[in-house]
């Protein structure tokens, strides 16, 4: 069994910086990382960084490495391709898996930073379109879709980007929301009513996603209880994040929408446990600037605790 004072969880830039100032204020700790790489959902931005302070990246994959690089320069230690599969709270002790080979790392504190997932619509036919590798980005793929019809699936700032990105790309956009209020912000309104190869469909939910080989329609249900199809090539599922919390969710308390609740230093109402990141704060406020933010205010924090109670 492997030990560690601190253990983190999750290895996007909320565990990053927790390990950076673990390691910058001499505690043992451990970072694991379910993924083959650190960096959590970075990679998945397509577009500058530009609110970062001191620092600009032409995209996240560039930000990604800046946060590796600097871990790894501070010699932080962590494993990737390391899925945790239990915490026993009582022993405190993570039951993880590497490569098929299940250990226990023993911790004092661990630092939950685990994220948040794209949510799903959980509707027939889009596990079989994800299986088939049908995961686009507005960003990159855009150019795909000229002369073609796309369904986009949301009423958020990142769904109305995407609609207005496929758009210029020569598409025909179908914007598709629950209701007929939207979270995007009035510049993504806007933009999106300016195309008239957007055409926004309000108060439709998707019924199920149809395609063999590949997406070939979409079918929608009105909230009045009419269903419709649409013929679509893609279809881009915007509908916001969940967080990553099922793992400590018998541990710790967390809000309707299954966020950890925490507090200002990532304190939660376990003794022991901390949650940082997208795993306690919902799309609205997060951010890189935050996650970095939490991250130091959750090291310091157990910092000056480790620092009133004797070694074990």
């Amino acid at each position: 069994m492997l030990d560690a004072d601190i253990l983190i969880i999750g290895g996007g830039p909320a565990g990053i910086s927790a390990a950076i100032w673990c390691n910058r204020l001499g505690m043992d700790h451990l970072l694991v990382e379910e993924h083959k790489m650190l960096g959590g959902q970075l990679s998945l931005i397509h577009n500058r960084i530009i609110d970062y302070p001191g620092l600009q990246a032409e995209n996240g994959e560039e930000m990604r490495r800046y946060f590796v690089r600097h871990a790894e320069s501070l010699q932080c230690r962590y494993r990737v391709n390391t899925r945790v599969v239990k915490i026993d709270a009582e022993r405190k002790v993570a039951v993880v898996e590497t490569g098929g080979l299940k250990t226990q790392i023993g911790f004092r504190y661990l630092i939950y930073a685990a994220g948040a997932v794209r949510r799903k619509l959980g509707v027939p036919g889009e596990k079989e379109m994800f299986a088939r590798g049908e995961i686009y980005s507005a960003t990159k793929d855009s150019h795909l879709f000229k002369g073609k019809s796309a369904a986009v699936i949301g009423g958020g700032d990142r769904a109305f980007e995407g609609a207005c990105l496929l758009a210029e790309a020569g598409a025909h956009v179908y914007l598709i929301h629950r209701s007929e209020r939207f979270r995007a912000r009035q510049a993504y309104l806007s933009r999106a009513q300016s195309y008239k190869n957007i055409r926004i469909l309000p108060n439709m939910r998707v019924k199920a996603i149809i395609g063999e080989n590949q997406t070939e329609a979409v079918e929608l249900i009105h909230s009045s209880g009419e269903s419709c199809f649409l013929s679509v090539s893609a279809v881009f599922v915007r509908i916001g994040m969940e967080p990553n919390s099922a793992l400590v969710q018998n541990v710790t308390g967390t809000d309707a929408d299954g966020y950890i609740v925490s507090d200002g230093y990532g304190k939660t109402e376990c003794e022991w446990l901390y949650a940082i990141g997208d795993n306690c704060l919902g799309p609205l406020y997060s951010s890189i600037a935050g996650a970095a933010g939490q991250g130091a205010a959750a090291a310091k924090h157990i910092a000056s605790r480790l620092a009133e109670v004797p070694a074990r």
